[in-house]
Protein backbone atom coordinates (compact mmCIF):
# COMPACT_ATOMS: atom_id res chain seq x y z
CA UNK A 1 0.00 0.00 0.00
CA UNK A 2 1.42 3.40 -0.98
CA UNK A 3 2.05 6.01 1.67
CA UNK A 4 -0.15 9.14 1.77
CA UNK A 5 1.43 12.13 0.07
CA UNK A 6 2.34 15.09 2.29
CA UNK A 7 3.70 18.40 1.01
CA UNK A 8 6.29 19.87 3.39
CA UNK A 9 6.65 23.61 2.76
CA UNK A 10 9.90 24.12 4.67
CA UNK A 11 12.15 22.26 7.09
CA UNK A 12 10.98 21.52 10.60
CA UNK A 13 12.72 20.09 13.70
CA UNK A 14 15.02 17.42 12.21
CA UNK A 15 13.92 14.41 14.32
CA UNK A 16 10.27 15.28 13.70
CA UNK A 17 10.88 15.69 9.99
CA UNK A 18 12.63 12.32 9.90
CA UNK A 19 9.60 10.68 11.54
CA UNK A 20 7.25 12.42 9.12
CA UNK A 21 9.30 11.27 6.14
CA UNK A 22 9.48 7.70 7.46
CA UNK A 23 5.69 7.53 7.74
CA UNK A 24 4.49 9.44 4.67
CA UNK A 25 5.50 10.16 1.09
CA UNK A 26 6.86 13.62 1.85
CA UNK A 27 7.67 16.06 -0.95
CA UNK A 28 9.98 18.96 -0.01
CA UNK A 29 8.52 22.07 -1.59
CA UNK A 30 11.44 24.38 -0.71
CA UNK A 31 13.95 22.13 -2.47
CA UNK A 32 11.99 21.62 -5.70
CA UNK A 33 13.73 23.28 -8.67
CA UNK A 34 10.37 23.53 -10.49
CA UNK A 35 7.72 24.06 -7.85
CA UNK A 36 4.88 24.23 -10.35
CA UNK A 37 5.80 20.82 -11.74
CA UNK A 38 5.99 19.39 -8.22
CA UNK A 39 2.49 20.65 -7.43
CA UNK A 40 1.13 19.34 -10.73
CA UNK A 41 2.61 15.90 -10.00
CA UNK A 42 1.08 15.57 -6.53
CA UNK A 43 -2.18 17.42 -7.19
CA UNK A 44 -4.28 14.25 -7.71
CA UNK A 45 -3.06 12.71 -4.44
CA UNK A 46 -2.05 15.37 -1.90
CA UNK A 47 -4.54 16.04 0.90
CA UNK A 48 -2.18 17.35 3.58
CA UNK A 49 0.39 20.13 3.90
CA UNK A 50 2.84 20.47 6.79
CA UNK A 51 4.51 23.83 7.28
CA UNK A 52 6.31 25.83 9.95
CA UNK A 53 5.14 29.03 11.57
CA UNK A 54 7.57 31.25 9.72
CA UNK A 55 6.95 29.79 6.25
CA UNK A 56 3.22 29.17 6.40
CA UNK A 57 1.46 28.49 3.11
CA UNK A 58 -0.09 30.89 0.64
CA UNK A 59 -3.33 30.53 -1.29
CA UNK A 60 -1.46 30.22 -4.60
CA UNK A 61 0.01 26.91 -3.47
CA UNK A 62 -3.22 25.57 -1.99
CA UNK A 63 -5.16 26.45 -5.15
CA UNK A 64 -3.03 23.98 -7.09
CA UNK A 65 -3.99 21.10 -4.78
CA UNK A 66 -7.72 20.56 -5.36
CA UNK A 67 -7.86 17.60 -2.95
CA UNK A 68 -6.24 19.47 -0.05
CA UNK A 69 -8.11 18.96 3.22
CA UNK A 70 -5.66 19.82 6.00
CA UNK A 71 -2.71 22.08 6.90
CA UNK A 72 -0.60 21.16 9.94
CA UNK A 73 1.37 24.12 11.30
CA UNK A 74 4.54 23.40 13.28
CA UNK A 75 4.25 26.36 15.64
CA UNK A 76 1.58 28.12 17.65
CA UNK A 77 1.46 31.17 15.35
CA UNK A 78 -0.28 30.54 12.03
CA UNK A 79 -0.41 34.09 10.67
CA UNK A 80 1.71 33.01 7.67
CA UNK A 81 -1.04 30.57 6.63
CA UNK A 82 -3.76 32.05 4.41
CA UNK A 83 -6.53 31.35 6.92
CA UNK A 84 -9.35 33.05 4.95
CA UNK A 85 -8.59 30.78 1.99
CA UNK A 86 -8.64 27.73 4.28
CA UNK A 87 -11.98 28.83 5.69
CA UNK A 88 -13.44 29.43 2.24
CA UNK A 89 -12.23 26.04 0.98
CA UNK A 90 -13.15 24.28 4.26
CA UNK A 91 -9.55 23.16 4.77
CA UNK A 92 -8.67 22.05 8.30
CA UNK A 93 -5.82 23.70 10.22
CA UNK A 94 -3.87 22.65 13.31
CA UNK A 95 -1.11 24.30 15.33
CA UNK A 96 1.02 23.49 18.39
CA UNK A 97 -0.24 25.52 21.39
CA UNK A 98 0.65 25.06 25.07
CA UNK A 99 3.78 22.94 24.58
CA UNK A 100 5.93 26.01 23.87
CA UNK A 101 4.40 28.42 26.39
CA UNK A 102 6.93 28.01 29.19
CA UNK A 103 10.06 28.25 27.06
CA UNK A 104 8.81 31.32 25.20
CA UNK A 105 7.93 32.99 28.50
CA UNK A 106 11.39 32.11 29.85
CA UNK A 107 13.04 33.78 26.87
CA UNK A 108 10.89 36.89 27.28
CA UNK A 109 12.19 37.20 30.83
CA UNK A 110 15.76 36.58 29.68
CA UNK A 111 15.48 39.36 27.09
CA UNK A 112 13.97 41.70 29.67
CA UNK A 113 16.72 41.05 32.22
CA UNK A 114 19.35 41.16 29.47
CA UNK A 115 18.10 44.57 28.41
CA UNK A 116 17.70 46.09 31.87
CA UNK A 117 20.95 44.70 33.30
CA UNK A 118 22.83 45.05 29.96
CA UNK A 119 24.09 41.49 30.10
CA UNK A 120 25.50 41.38 26.53
CA UNK A 121 27.40 44.62 27.24
CA UNK A 122 28.74 43.12 30.47
CA UNK A 123 29.93 40.05 28.60
CA UNK A 124 31.82 42.23 26.14
CA UNK A 125 33.21 44.36 28.99
CA UNK A 126 34.84 41.25 30.43
CA UNK A 127 35.97 39.69 27.13
CA UNK A 128 37.53 42.91 25.82
CA UNK A 129 39.69 43.35 28.89
CA UNK A 130 37.97 46.63 29.77
CA UNK A 131 37.08 45.38 33.25
CA UNK A 132 40.74 45.62 34.28
CA UNK A 133 40.56 49.36 33.53
CA UNK A 134 37.32 49.99 35.42
CA UNK A 135 33.78 48.79 36.04
CA UNK A 136 30.95 49.19 33.55
CA UNK A 137 28.19 51.76 33.97
CA UNK A 138 25.30 51.16 36.34
CA UNK A 139 22.19 49.53 34.89
CA UNK A 140 18.42 49.49 35.44
CA UNK A 141 16.76 47.29 38.07
CA UNK A 142 13.91 44.88 37.44
CA UNK A 143 12.54 45.51 40.93
CA UNK A 144 9.30 47.48 41.13
CA UNK A 145 8.89 47.94 37.40
CA UNK A 146 5.44 48.46 35.90
CA UNK A 147 5.13 45.91 33.12
CA UNK A 148 2.46 46.09 30.43
CA UNK A 149 1.87 42.80 28.65
CA UNK A 150 0.53 43.32 25.18
CA UNK A 151 -1.52 40.17 24.54
CA UNK A 152 -2.60 38.32 27.69
CA UNK A 153 -3.09 34.83 26.30
CA UNK A 154 -1.31 31.66 27.46
CA UNK A 155 2.16 33.06 26.90
CA UNK A 156 1.32 36.52 28.22
CA UNK A 157 -0.01 35.05 31.45
CA UNK A 158 3.09 32.86 31.81
CA UNK A 159 5.26 35.98 31.41
CA UNK A 160 3.20 37.81 34.04
CA UNK A 161 3.68 34.95 36.49
CA UNK A 162 7.46 35.18 36.09
CA UNK A 163 7.55 38.97 36.36
CA UNK A 164 5.58 38.96 39.61
CA UNK A 165 8.48 37.12 41.26
CA UNK A 166 10.53 40.30 40.75
CA UNK A 167 8.15 42.50 42.76
CA UNK A 168 6.72 44.13 39.67
CA UNK A 169 3.28 45.56 38.86
CA UNK A 170 1.47 43.99 35.93
CA UNK A 171 -0.99 45.56 33.51
CA UNK A 172 -2.19 44.28 30.18
CA UNK A 173 -3.65 45.38 26.88
CA UNK A 174 -5.43 43.48 24.16
CA UNK A 175 -8.66 43.38 22.17
CA UNK A 176 -10.77 42.80 25.26
CA UNK A 177 -10.66 42.57 29.03
CA UNK A 178 -10.25 39.01 30.26
CA UNK A 179 -12.46 37.47 32.92
CA UNK A 180 -10.66 36.30 36.02
CA UNK A 181 -7.66 38.63 35.77
CA UNK A 182 -7.22 41.24 38.48
CA UNK A 183 -4.46 43.16 36.69
CA UNK A 184 -5.38 46.61 35.36
CA UNK A 185 -6.56 46.55 31.75
CA UNK A 186 -5.70 49.23 29.20
CA UNK A 187 -7.90 49.28 26.13
CA UNK A 188 -5.54 51.86 24.60
CA UNK A 189 -1.94 50.68 24.12
CA UNK A 190 -0.66 54.26 24.22
CA UNK A 191 -2.26 54.87 27.61
CA UNK A 192 -0.88 51.57 28.86
CA UNK A 193 2.59 52.49 27.61
CA UNK A 194 2.41 55.81 29.47
CA UNK A 195 1.73 53.86 32.67
CA UNK A 196 4.42 51.24 32.03
CA UNK A 197 8.18 51.06 32.43
CA UNK A 198 8.28 47.96 30.24
CA UNK A 199 6.07 46.65 27.45
CA UNK A 200 6.29 42.97 26.50
CA UNK A 201 4.60 42.01 23.22
CA UNK A 202 3.09 38.52 23.34
CA UNK A 203 0.17 38.80 20.93
CA UNK A 204 -0.45 36.91 17.67
CA UNK A 205 0.83 38.26 14.37
CA UNK A 206 -1.32 39.10 11.37
CA UNK A 207 -3.21 42.05 9.93
CA UNK A 208 -5.28 42.64 13.07
CA UNK A 209 -2.19 43.30 15.22
CA UNK A 210 0.05 45.04 12.68
CA UNK A 211 2.00 47.84 14.43
CA UNK A 212 -0.12 47.41 17.58
CA UNK A 213 2.95 48.84 19.33
CA UNK A 214 2.85 52.06 17.35
CA UNK A 215 5.22 55.01 17.20
CA UNK A 216 2.94 56.81 19.64
CA UNK A 217 3.07 53.88 22.08
CA UNK A 218 6.87 53.66 21.83
CA UNK A 219 7.16 57.40 22.43
CA UNK A 220 4.81 57.07 25.42
CA UNK A 221 7.05 54.35 26.87
CA UNK A 222 9.84 56.91 26.77
CA UNK A 223 13.60 57.25 27.22
CA UNK A 224 13.67 55.12 30.37
CA UNK A 225 11.34 52.50 28.91
CA UNK A 226 12.10 49.01 27.63
CA UNK A 227 10.30 47.12 24.87
CA UNK A 228 10.49 43.32 24.60
CA UNK A 229 9.09 41.39 21.63
CA UNK A 230 8.69 37.60 21.52
CA UNK A 231 5.56 37.79 19.33
CA UNK A 232 6.07 38.73 15.67
CA UNK A 233 8.08 41.52 14.07
CA UNK A 234 4.89 42.85 12.51
CA UNK A 235 3.34 43.84 15.86
CA UNK A 236 5.65 46.87 16.27
CA UNK A 237 6.37 49.87 14.05
CA UNK A 238 9.93 48.72 13.40
CA UNK A 239 11.05 51.89 11.64
CA UNK A 240 9.97 53.95 14.65
CA UNK A 241 11.56 51.42 17.02
CA UNK A 242 14.96 51.76 15.33
CA UNK A 243 14.72 55.54 15.22
CA UNK A 244 13.71 55.95 18.86
CA UNK A 245 16.33 53.52 20.13
CA UNK A 246 18.92 55.40 18.08
CA UNK A 247 18.04 58.89 19.31
CA UNK A 248 17.54 57.95 22.95
CA UNK A 249 13.78 58.48 23.01
CA UNK A 250 13.36 54.80 23.90
CA UNK A 251 15.63 53.30 26.52
CA UNK A 252 16.20 49.70 25.43
CA UNK A 253 14.73 46.71 23.62
CA UNK A 254 15.01 42.94 23.79
CA UNK A 255 13.96 41.44 20.46
CA UNK A 256 13.51 37.82 19.38
CA UNK A 257 11.49 38.65 16.24
CA UNK A 258 11.84 41.10 13.35
CA UNK A 259 10.44 42.12 10.00
CA UNK A 260 11.92 40.15 7.11
CA UNK A 261 13.82 37.79 9.37
CA UNK A 262 16.47 36.44 9.04
CA UNK A 263 17.44 39.30 6.70
CA UNK A 264 16.72 42.00 9.25
CA UNK A 265 17.29 45.74 8.97
CA UNK A 266 21.07 46.24 9.41
CA UNK A 267 20.37 49.42 11.39
CA UNK A 268 19.78 47.12 14.37
CA UNK A 269 23.43 46.06 14.40
CA UNK A 270 24.67 49.43 15.59
CA UNK A 271 22.18 49.78 18.45
CA UNK A 272 24.01 49.04 21.68
CA UNK A 273 20.76 49.41 23.66
CA UNK A 274 19.08 46.52 21.83
CA UNK A 275 19.51 42.84 22.73
CA UNK A 276 19.00 40.87 19.51
CA UNK A 277 18.07 37.20 19.35
CA UNK A 278 17.36 34.99 16.28
CA UNK A 279 13.70 33.96 16.84
CA UNK A 280 14.47 31.22 19.34
CA UNK A 281 11.51 31.48 21.70
CA UNK A 282 10.53 27.81 21.43
CA UNK A 283 13.99 26.61 20.37
CA UNK A 284 14.85 24.12 23.08
CA UNK A 285 15.17 20.42 22.38
CA UNK A 286 12.32 19.33 24.69
CA UNK A 287 9.90 21.92 23.32
CA UNK A 288 10.73 21.26 19.67
CA UNK A 289 10.33 17.52 20.32
CA UNK A 290 6.91 18.21 21.85
CA UNK A 291 5.93 20.47 18.94
CA UNK A 292 6.93 17.72 16.53
CA UNK A 293 4.94 15.13 18.48
CA UNK A 294 1.87 17.35 18.33
CA UNK A 295 2.29 18.11 14.62
CA UNK A 296 2.58 14.42 13.80
CA UNK A 297 -0.35 13.60 16.06
CA UNK A 298 -2.50 16.03 14.09
CA UNK A 299 -1.39 14.54 10.76
CA UNK A 300 -2.06 11.02 12.09
CA UNK A 301 -5.52 12.06 13.28
CA UNK A 302 -6.31 13.55 9.89
CA UNK A 303 -5.37 10.44 7.93
CA UNK A 304 -7.34 8.33 10.43
CA UNK A 305 -10.46 10.42 9.76
CA UNK A 306 -10.49 11.78 13.31
CA UNK A 307 -10.83 15.25 14.81
CA UNK A 308 -7.55 17.15 14.88
CA UNK A 309 -5.82 17.11 18.26
CA UNK A 310 -5.25 20.87 18.35
CA UNK A 311 -7.80 22.13 15.89
CA UNK A 312 -7.80 25.71 14.66
CA UNK A 313 -10.17 24.94 11.76
CA UNK A 314 -12.03 21.62 11.47
CA UNK A 315 -11.38 19.12 8.71
CA UNK A 316 -14.35 18.45 6.43
CA UNK A 317 -13.89 14.84 5.38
Amino acid sequence: MSKPVVLLMGPIHAPSQARLEATYDVRRYWEAPDKGSLLDAIAPHCQCIVTNGGRGVEAEVMKQLPGLKMVANFGVGYDAVDVPYCQARRIGLSNTPDVLTEDVADLALALLLGSLRRIPAGDQHVRSGAWAKGGMALTQSMQGKKILILGMGRIGQAIAKRCLAFNTEIGYSGPRKKDGLSFPYFADVVEGSKWADVVVAALPGGAATKAAMSRAALEALGPQGTFVNIARGSVVDEEALIELLGNGKLGAAGLDVFYNEPNINPAFFGLQNAVLHPHQGSATTPTRDAMGDLTLANVTAFFAGQKLVTEVLPVHY
